[in-house]
């Protein structure tokens, strides 16, 4: 059966992010996996592995919660889907409640409404057409540039990808683009928005910026340095720019808090969600964005000033369901108090692999971290070699599953893992290293 499923997925499927001829190939045998339990996921062959990136970053609680299940199953017995265009329903309600009730309310602008959407990238496309729109109705349509940083991954919709520093993914793409303008630092921020500064840019002009708060994920698990979103927070006030925080990786826990934002006391203008929200179960996002932003959009409908955007699965009951027993679990199992010891110990596991002659930097923010995979005499590998792939592969045989961003090493597991399992992932790691790098 295993045979026939991978003959027929070679035939027909095409996978994200994937060079096809290289999975194609004959003596490529992709791992087919059927089961999973907390911490763990199982292959067609009965063979047991970590999910040491918690299933490309969304699993928060392990695979097969019992209460998620059951409030998956309980919402089948109601309803699986209605539409949230014209209709609304309770799942929905009671979620966007909890939501806005995790963020303070006692700030000058606090985030009071959700829009849902599916993923990502429809999160942030979300903010970045509520944020042109608003300045158009607000009667400054030069406000249409955005700011993001070097490296910096959003999304791969068009108006997502618009933010995207990586080339590779978002380079073919460019002439097709919202205008958007990159930095490396604050430090660059300030100098080119200098008046008369060469190269300058005109912060009038400026829609919004947009960041992923305390650390970057596909630019290779990137800190940023402390204190710089709250001087980023400080920069968009004075200067009149909406903040739009993507908290698509750094949402729900992953950072230690609920929200990497809580870290340095900011609340922006825009929340794009995602991967954690449903507790990793059901696609499902949310945008939240402040009253004032939400009332530039009221008006007349001859005004024509409606949020005409949306997708047929918004607010989805079952995603919400999902999410409001993900929200359940944070509270009931105290996640965020238990988290704190596991992410010690994760600190504990990843020394060990310090003095190691092929790896360079660690880095790590909460329950997630990155490794880099370096030659003997600290130089990087020529990407082309995919050395991060092969490594990974090579953990699989110590069972681990993980994914790379080229050769960095990801670690983000669920956080229901012991910390016997965790020791066993960086293990696993080091041993991958070793039988790729010698």
């Amino acid at each position: 059966m295993t045979d026939r499923l991978i003959e027929s997925d070679k035939r027909h499927c095409w996978h994200p992010f994937t060079q096809m001829r290289d999975w194609c190939a004959p003596d490529h045998t992709p791992l087919v996996l059927v089961e999973g339990e907390g911490a763990l996921l199982r292959d067609s062959e009965g063979c047991s592995y970590i999910d040491g990136n918690s299933s490309i970053w969304t699993n928060l609680h392990g695979h097969r919660h019992p209460k998620i299940n059951a409030a998956i199953r309980e919402q089948l017995d109601r309803v699986a889907h209605t539409s949230f265009l014209g209709f609304t329903n309770p799942q929905a309600i009671r979620l966007a409640e909890e939501l806005v009730a995790l963020w303070p309310q006692d700030v000058q602008n606090p985030l009071t409404r959700v829009f849902f959407s599916d993923d990502g990238s429809t999160a942030i496309e979300c903010a970045v057409k509520m944020a042109v729109q608003c300045w158009q109705h607000r009667g400054q349509p030069e406000r249409n540039t955005f700011l993001a940083f070097t490296n910096a991954y959003h999304g791969d919709t068009m108006g997502a990808s618009s933010l995207g520093g990586i080339n590779a993914f978002h380079g073919r793409f460019s002439a097709f683009h919202f205008p958007s303008v990159h930095v490396a630092s604050m430090a660059e921020l300030t100098a080119r928005t200098t008046p008369g500064a060469a190269d300058g840019i005109d912060p009038s002009q400026l829609a919004a910026v947009v960041i992923e708060p305390l650390m970057q994920g596909a630019a290779g698990m990137r800190l940023w340095p402390a204190g710089m979103l709250a001087e980023l927070r400080a920069w968009c006030d004075r200067h009149g720019v909406f903040l739009i925080a993507d908290e698509v990786m750094t949402g729900f826990g992953r950072t230690g808090r609920m929200f990497a934002c809580e870290h340095e006391g900011v609340v922006p203008d825009f929340v794009a969600c995602a991967k954690g929200l449903s507790g990793g179960y059901l696609p499902l996002a949310a945008t939240f964005t402040t009253e004032a932003v939400y009332e530039a959009f009221l008006g007349g409908y001859e005004e024509l000033k409606s949020f005409f955007y949306g997708h047929s699965f918004t607010g989805n009951q079952l995603g919400c369901a999902a999410a409001l027993a993900s929200l359940a679990i944070f509270r009931e199992e105290r996640v965020l108090e238990t988290l704190a010891p596991k992410i010690e110990a994760m600190t504990h596991a990843l020394a060990s692999l310090k003095g190691h002659p092929h790896v360079g930097d660690i880095r790590q923010c909460g329950f997630m971290a990155g490794i880099d995979v370096v030659q003997a005499d600290g130089a990087a590998y020529d990407w082309k070699l995919q050395t991060g792939s092969r490594v990974c592969l090579a953990a699989r045989e110590h069972g681990l599953l993980t994914r790379p961003v080229r050769d960095t090493l990801v670690l983000m597991p669920p956080y229901c893992i012991s910390e016997a399992q965790l020791a066993h992932s960086v293990e696993a790691i080091r041993r991958g290293i070793d039988a790729v790098c010698g």
